[in-house]
């Protein structure tokens, strides 16, 4: 596991995890049932970023945007409440680098944190069903592989409304079939990278 210690959407964590399939795309690999999910257009993003050395196309939608700037708002809601102090880093990647996650925070030496802030039909959604809602499972799983931890807290923050917050545990049998997916993604896209330089295209280095 290698920490890059970096600020998150920053230059640099852009040009660092330019290419490399992270845990936040991994619902375009497995799905949350742990069923294959191959996405033709995950793929061309990331060979286009790794071809080009940046993330292209950085469109922000008005739910992103607000999530972004709630972010620090529900990180100090968590702290308080479950008194303990969040490790921030910028991206982590696999010893071979070529997968990786940008978690919200570490916390101690076993878990970490995933924090979502929705508008408030999808919050109520969960509120009302008390699940994660199922988009987020390979993210979550995802981390966990990635960082090696034991455990996950997810949390879905609205300013005006109660917090959803619950501890996820690892899936082994998901993380499984998750590397077995991932692996194949990798190799198809290493394939992709070499018929790319064959063909004379080069990377533009940053």
């Amino acid at each position: 596991m290698i920490i890059i210690d970096c600020d998150q959407l920053s230059p640099e964590w852009f040009t660092v995890k330019a290419g490399i399939p992270s845990a936040s795309g991994f619902g375009s690999i497995i799905t949350p049932m742990g069923k294959r999910s191959n996405s033709p257009a995950y793929m061309r993003d990331l060979l286009a970023e790794w071809l080009s050395g940046k993330k292209l196309d950085d469109y922000q939608s008005g739910f992103m945007q607000r999530g972004i700037e709630l972010e620090k708002e529900a990180h100090i809601w968590y702290e308080f409440h479950r008194e303990v102090e969040l490790q921030h880093v910028g991206f982590i990647m696999t010893d071979d680098k070529l997968a990786g996650c940008s978690p919200d925070g570490l916390i101690g030496i076993n878990g970490g944190l995933e924090g979502k802030a929705p508008g408030h039909r999808k919050h109520m959604e969960t509120l009302i069903t008390q699940k994660i809602p199922p988009e987020y499972i390979p993210q979550i799983q995802g981390n966990l592989y990635i960082t090696g931890r034991e455990w996950w807290d997810f949390l879905s923050y609205h300013p005006d409304l109660p917090p959803f917050l619950v501890r996820v545990k690892r899936d082994e049998d998901y993380i499984k079939k998750l590397k077995e997916y991932l692996h194949d993604f990798q190799q198809d896209m290493m394939k992709n990278r070499q018929m790319l330089i064959d063909r004379g295209y080069k990377r533009i280095e940053i």
